[in-house]
């Protein structure tokens, strides 16, 4: 098992789902369990021995650099945004020379999980296969999820391998972790698109494949949905 020595946190976007709370403090800073939301990524990849993770910052980003600031480890390295926002896939483009050519972890800053028995970050790296995969993501099981609102993301095929869930059909949530392999992002431009680019790629290849998390996963997209989050965290034990 190689696993990923870097990641890449998503936490750059303005929150608009999120207002009041994000006319005065990026997303990523709102506590959930007396804990910014952003820290729970980056505890789990502190937990995995992850040694740098590259966030990427445009929205109130002076208070995300003084918040980021902070922490030790993983070792913090900063993607500014802060002239043009560059959504997801262009934030991991722009952020590449910070990641190298080795796969890495993808986080979002804004959705998280409570692991059960192993960590899924572990797990994850323990089932990436590169002669086989150019993605690998972290699935939640709407049964063990809060917070999820809409259509599920995912069909599981064969061996993990992933489709689009259409509607009606029953499936799985993107849980907001990846192990990328960089070779997805060849002469790709730093202009604003989304990641969902590279996942419709792979697919298309038959090199998309997901794990199912296991313990409970946590979004936490408007301000209605910090109480049942916290709720949930009390019930797990995670927090009094």
């Amino acid at each position: 098992m190689t696993v990923p020595e870097k990641a890449m946190v998503l936490a750059a976007g303005l929150g608009l789902r999120m207002r009041p709370l994000t006319e005065t403090m990026p997303k990523p800073l709102i506590s959930v369990g007396g804990k910014a939301l952003i820290d729970w990524g980056l505890d789990a990849l502190k937990q995995q021995g992850v040694g740098t993770a590259v966030v990427n910052v445009h929205h109130l980003a002076d208070m995300m650099l003084a918040h980021l600031a902070r922490r030790s480890e993983p070792r913090i390295v900063i993607s500014d945004e802060r002239e043009t926002l560059l959504d997801s896939g262009g934030g991991i483009v722009k952020a590449l020379p910070y990641l190298g050519e080795k796969p890495f972890f993808i986080l979002n800053a804004d959705t998280f999980w409570i692991d059960r028995s192993e960590g899924n970050l572990d797990r994850l790296a323990r089932a990436w296969d590169p002669l086989h995969m150019d993605i690998l993501i972290l699935l939640a099981d709407p049964a063990f999820a809060t917070g999820h609102t809409g259509r599920l993301d995912f069909t599981m095929e064969h061996e993990g391998r992933l489709k689009r869930a259409g509607a009606g059909e029953t499936g799985f949530i993107y849980a907001g972790a990846t192990i990328l392999h960089p070779r997805m992002l060849a002469g790709a431009s730093a202009a604003p698109h989304s990641l969902n680019l590279y996942f419709d790629r792979a697919i298309a290849a038959g090199r998309m494949f997901g794990l199912p998390l296991d313990g409970h996963w946590i979004t936490v997209g408007t301000p209605d949905a910090i109480a049942p989050a916290e709720a949930v965290l009390r019930r797990l034990g995670v927090v009094s």
